[in-house]
């Protein structure tokens, strides 16, 4: 799942709207100007003017309609009139609040053309003071006041009446405010905003930079002199850069295109079709993203300084709540490092491990791995951070994984250091014997002084060294070195997939790759007033939330850590109060399930609650709009504040969200929600919905603007390119982001990645006329559930079928649930002997209408999944393997009812079309019990 917001580029929204800088004498400094050759007058601009408030109504012609009176509503007592009617006309629908679109809809330029929508944009954000995305007819009011300061000044420069601004009135502008900048800058300025009519050709008005373009330009070089005015703090108009500064620009995400076309989301690149597949789908609204695209991060270097130059050293970077009180255990509020403080850490543990690898103390293998088996917390990313810089790869290790996985992946990658939290440190001493490489353990965490000498002797006659965080720390400042320069081709980790079937898959990562999936992430991003901060609760081993998170250094956010227990999640966010937050179908469904509760309790709420839903849905469906100033206020207001009441994006990963879902969060926290898909092996990065799109609900939206897709036939599923409405297939992916092998393991790599770079990741799908897509089935019967985890369906129904209770068995799980469906067709025999003990009454295997009448009742039902599920543990199956309802039938799979092949093996998909109302109704049963608790 990907991160990004409203469709402009990143920026911090000021406190108070800023005035147009008001044209200066230039007699009045002598100070350096920023951006050219030095001049008289101030650096850094001038004060606002002090004219212009309560001025009369603006003619037209710069920045607005005409105005007239307004459909008979009243103004409130002491408003304009006149102004009143026009805020009215575009309010359509009476709310007493206007939207971004029908802001445009009162403004146009000198040619009579709508304003471009980033800078009405940037005008909401800068007056909608209670951050509800819509405008007060209170804050209209000074957002209109603030338009007639810049008509004035525009006026002035607008010397031959045009409507527009040309080259010369454009350095005449820039020069008056006290912006001397050089002949190329003042080149830049003009290309980026001067108007671009269709065709290429200029027609009156429309050669230069219109009256709403030159206020952002002026905004823009104005905030860029501001952030160089801070740097130079002795005013000499020099700055002093360091290595880090020098290496690392500036890089903001690149904003959505001015409109958006949810018609034409994916483009097909000319000349790429071939038998059996689809041609080349790439994202319509941006060049293909690699990592020699101009402005792009290539390195984990890269995306952590550009992050440090956005917040600054002295901004939040890591946060985490201690405890206060064991008995009972409470937590207190947020304790954050900053940036300059995580920058030093991460230097000092990367300087501490570099010293043991070059000692040899560290690193027998064939790579210098790091492991990490802990839940989340302040230090992971601190140890990551500190890999990223010195070249080590790092190595994470599921909190929840069983011995025997941990086993393997620790002999696997050759780990020869493991950062782990107090609970892990005895198992990893216990299966010291087998893990043989391992030299040093280090807490993760400030250990007690008597647990900390238990553990120590232990792993001292294990012939491990025990180290405390801080000691390493301690060892790297003795020994500190700068960071190590690294490339787009340096290995950053070894992300080892969870899947249920053999040992897990270690899929190996490039920083190259990782810092394309957050460039591809951060396409789009805006937090507008706010720094960027997100919640740190799903499992950081999992690549979906290293990377929202690596989302969030970029654009120099901020992260706070939750307590790890799933019972507090929102006692954390309620006092984190984080902007975004990558969630999962699991955790998203709980919100719905306890919000729609309020909807079937009956009463006054209820049917305010079900009014308030139903008109947001219908503006939603229509429009894409999913606010409501009188209903987000009334209702939905309550929902938020349980998710901490400040959430700007949400998105949903892992595993698919029903299309009905996905539609009430979108109205009931009034914010972008936005479902992504994609797999360990692409960064979690391969698509993602485009906010606003009114019907996206049930895909997984276009590729994203760095990756590649295709997808290939499956004739033996019968998904083919060739399908009609919607070419379907295998997906395939390629892109900068996709990884090249898998770790010690060319057989897979070979099965996995082709010649050409295409990376088959085992799901179906479709394509839609929208050209988003749609995942509709596994190739291999590997399917994930909605919690996430991974099921074999086949080794399941394999395992079951060794009951001799079993004839016939089809086991389906459905991604959007949480548990299995057994579809039995039972032995006779076997069948007749429960029912008999059921009924308390002899049945025999001949007797059908007995059989048939117990294959209908419930407690043979529970009986049958009894005797089946008693051999669960000795097989192995963990809880989300196991079958948990079951359907019971008489009527075989046959190759005559299309449910077998000719050489009799089950043909999937007809077995489930030949129960599929029997399974709905299971399933549709559990959420209704689901509901009532």
């Amino acid at each position: 799942m990907s991160l990004h917001g409203h469709r402009h580029s990143q920026s911090y929204r000021p406190q108070s709207a800023a005035p147009p800088p008001r044209p200066i004498s230039h007699a009045a400094s002598a100070s350096p100007y920023y951006g050219g050759t030095p001049a008289p007058g101030p650096a850094y601009g001038a004060p606002p003017p002090q004219q212009g408030y309560g001025a009369p109504p603006p003619q037209p012609g710069y920045g607005v309609q005409p105005p007239f009176a307004g459909y008979g509503r009243q103004p409130p007592h002491g408003a304009d009139p006149v102004l009143w009617g026009h805020f009215s006309r575009v309010d359509a629908d009476g709310s007493g609040s206007i939207t971004v679109t029908e802001l445009r809809q009162a403004l146009i330029n000198g040619n009579y053309e709508s304003w471009d929508l980033d800078t009405v944009k940037m005008l909401m954000n800068m007056f909608d003071t209670d951050r509800s995305g819509t405008i007060t007819f209170s804050e209209f009011v000074g957002l209109w006041n603030y338009i007639k300061e810049w008509q004035n000044c525009y006026r002035m420069f607008d010397r031959d009446g045009s409507g527009t601004i040309d080259g010369h009135e454009l350095a005449a502008a820039m020069r008056s405010f006290g912006y001397s900048l050089s002949p190329l800058i003042l080149s830049l300025i003009e290309q980026k905003y001067a108007s671009t009519p269709i065709g290429g050709v200029a027609g009156p008005g429309q050669a230069g930079i219109n009256f709403d373009r030159f206020v952002r330009a002026c905004v823009v070089v104005k905030t860029l002199s501001e952030a160089f005015q801070r740097a130079d703090s002795d005013r000499d108009g020099w700055v002093q850069l360091n290595y880090d500064d020098f290496m690392t620009p500036i890089s903001l995400p690149w904003p959505y295109p001015e409109k958006l076309d949810y018609r034409k989301q994916s483009v097909e690149v000319p000349g790429t079709k071939k038998p059996g597949q689809t041609a080349h789908y790439r994202n319509a609204t941006q060049p293909l993203l690699t990592l020699n695209s101009p402005n792009t991060f290539r390195s984990l270097q890269d995306v952590f300084l550009n992050g440090l130059h956005l917040a600054g050293p002295g901004a939040r970077l890591l946060g985490q709540r201690s405890v206060v009180s064991t008995t009972p255990l409470k937590f207190g509020d947020y304790e954050w490092q900053s940036w300059g403080t995580v920058n030093a850490r991460r230097k000092a543990v990367g300087s501490g491990l570099y010293k043991l690898f070059q000692d040899g103390t560290l690193g027998h293998g064939s790579l210098p791995t790091v492991g990490i088996w802990s839940k989340n917390c302040a230090n992971w990313q601190v140890i990551e951070f500190a890999c990223h810089a010195y070249n080590l790869v790092s190595v994470s290790l599921y909190d929840t994984l069983g011995k025997n996985a941990v086993e393997f992946i620790i002999n696997h990658a050759e780990t020869t250091v493991v950062f782990a939290s107090a609970q892990h440190i005895p198992s990893l001493l216990k299966m010291s014997s087998r893990t043989r490489l391992v030299k040093i353990i280090v807490a993760i965490e400030p250990l007690s002084a008597e647990i900390n000498v238990i553990l120590t002797a232990w792993a001292h006659e294990q012939g491990i060294k025990l180290m405390q965080y801080d000691e390493l720390e301690e060892l790297g400042k003795a020994n500190f070195r700068e960071i190590i320069p690294t490339s787009s081709d340096t290995l950053a980790t070894i992300c080892y997939t969870s899947g249920t079937t053999g040992n897990p898959k270690g899929v190996l990562l490039t920083q190259g790759n990782l810092a394309n999936a957050v460039h591809i992430n951060i396409y789009g991003a805006s937090f507008e007033d706010q720094q960027p901060l997100i919640m740190s609760y799903l499992p950081l081993a999992h690549i979906y939330e290293r990377v929202q998170e690596l989302n969030m250094v970029s654009i120099g956010g901020a992260i706070g850590f939750g307590t790890g227990d799933p019972l507090r999640l929102l006692e954390d966010l309620q006092l984190l109060k984080p902007n975004f937050l990558p969630s999962v179908p699991r955790v998203l469904n709980r919100v719905v399930a306890s919000a729609m509760a309020a909807g079937q309790a009956g009463g006054l709420k209820s049917a305010l609650f079900n009014r308030a839903l139903q008109t947001k849905l219908l503006r939603l469906r229509a429009t894409g709009n999913n606010k409501h100033a009188f209903w987000d206020r009334l209702v939905f207001s309550k929902v938020q504040a349980v998710l901490g009441g400040n959430l700007r994006l949400v998105g949903c990963g892992s595993a698919p969200i029903t299309p009905s879902s996905m539609e009430f969060l979108r109205v009931a926290l009034a914010c972008d929600v936005i479902e992504g898909y994609g797999l360990t092996e692409n960064c979690g990065s391969a698509s993602r919905v485009l906010p606003g799109d009114p019907t996206s609900a049930g895909t997984v939206g276009p590729p994203t603007i760095g990756v590649e897709w295709k997808l290939v036939d499956v004739p033996s599923m019968e998904y083919t390119s060739e399908d009609k409405p919607n070419p379907r297939g295998e997906i395939y992916t390629r892109g900068a982001c996709c990884f090249s092998e898998y770790y010690k393991d060319e057989k897979n790599t070979k099965e996995t990645v082709d010649s050409e770079g295409w990376m088959r990741t085992g799901d179906v799908g479709e394509i839609d006329t929208c050209g988003r897509f749609k995942i509709v089935d596994r190739v291999k019967n590997i399917m994930k559930l909605a919690q996430g985890e991974y099921v074999a369906i086949e080794r399941i129904e394999s395992l079951y079928s060794a009951s001799p209770l079993v004839n016939q068995l089809y086991v389906h799980g459905d991604s959007l649930q949480s548990f299995l469906i057994g579809v039995l067709i039972p032995d006779p025999v076997q069948l007749a002997a429960i029912a008999s003990r059921v009924f308390s009454t002899k049945v025999t295997p001949e007797d059908t209408t007995a059989l048939v009448k117990a294959t209908q009742d419930p407690i043979v039902n529970k009986a049958l999944l009894a005797e089946l599920s008693k051999d669960n543990a000795k097989n192995g199956l963990r809880g989300f393997e196991q079958i948990k309802r079951l359907h019971v039938s008489l009527d075989p799979f046959t190759v005559e009812n299309n449910c077998l092949t000719p050489t009799l093996k089950l043909r999937r998909k007809d077995a489930y079309n030949k129960f599929k109302t029997e399974i709905d109704a299971i399933y549709a049963a559990d959420a209704k019990n689901q509901s009532r608790l």
